[in-house]
């Protein structure tokens, strides 16, 4: 969250990827390809990706600062929620000329800003921040994809997708861990053919998609596992094993140990220090 206590002047800004732009109070504008775009408690602005335009603060006193902040949103979760909205058409938007305009304000309402609220408030602790933000930041991303931002929503991220497609796979990868992943599930997330995504993917990782989830998954289930509050029926259902003793196994093949044993030989090395 940034706050200004008085209005600036127009600075230079660049934006990587896909954003969501939230003013709590006051007043800012936002001018790209010579285009002003003013937004307040009562309107947010989305931002496509890669983008340079010029940010000021119009609005903003001691008594009565300027809160305002960013939040960079992941194209695989606007195409993953997005998927799971069949009542929406993807066909919705008024005109193409519409959907190449790299910014556009819309105006918010009490849920989006509710979902902004909790999103805020979450990331204040250190185990909200871990647990519930994450949650709370696609609960706005669905707000604002309910709305008439959908269209859009999904074309920039499909924009950013196409740019990138590796990065977006690695992207979806790791905050998907725990649902099932395939091949033709990351080739569709990224709009490539099952091919032409195993031979990109291999070329850019060094490994294939099967060899380097399954990397990712025992990585991160040896950093839940280190964590002696999380069981290992626990830790094999959040990296997406839906076999205990599957994982077991995996886990062995990897690490030269159980799970159970792996952190009972850090204990007794640690022990030894």
């Amino acid at each position: 969250m940034y706050r200004f206590s008085r209005p600036t002047q127009p600075e230079w800004q660049e934006i990587q990827g896909l954003s969501i732009g939230i003013v709590a109070q006051g007043r800012k504008a936002v001018t790209e390809k010579g285009r002003c775009h003013v937004y307040d408690q009562f309107h947010y602005l989305v931002i496509n990706g890669d983008l340079q335009f010029q940010s000021e603060v119009l609005e903003a006193s001691p008594d009565c600062p300027c809160l305002c902040l960013v939040l960079e949103i992941d194209p695989s979760t606007v195409s993953a929620i997005s998927e799971n909205m069949p009542g929406r058409s993807r066909a919705e938007p008024a005109s193409v000329r519409e959907l190449a305009d790299s910014c556009v304000v819309s105006a918010l309402d009490d849920e989006v800003m509710s979902s902004v609220l909790r999103f805020v408030r979450a990331v204040g602790s250190d185990v909200d921040r871990r647990v519930l933000a994450p949650l709370y930041l696609r609960e706005l991303v669905y707000r604002v994809l309910q709305r008439e931002q959908f269209a859009r929503m999904l074309h920039f991220a499909a924009q950013q997708a196409a740019g990138n497609p590796i990065g977006a796979a690695l992207t979806y990868i790791n905050s998907h861990l725990g649902e099932p992943i395939t091949v033709a599930t990351l080739a569709a997330q990224v709009g490539l053919s099952p091919s032409a995504f195993t031979r990109a993917f291999r070329e850019l990782t060094g490994s294939s998609p099967y060899q380097y989830v399954k990397e990712v998954r025992l990585n991160r289930a040896r950093e839940l596992v280190m964590d002696r509050r999380v069981g290992v029926a626990d830790v094999a259902h959040r990296v997406g094993y839906t076999s205990a003793s599957h994982f077991i196994k995996e886990f062995r093949t990897r690490f030269g140990a159980t799970p159970r044993e792996y952190v009972s030989g850090a204990a007794g090395a640690g022990a030894s220090i």
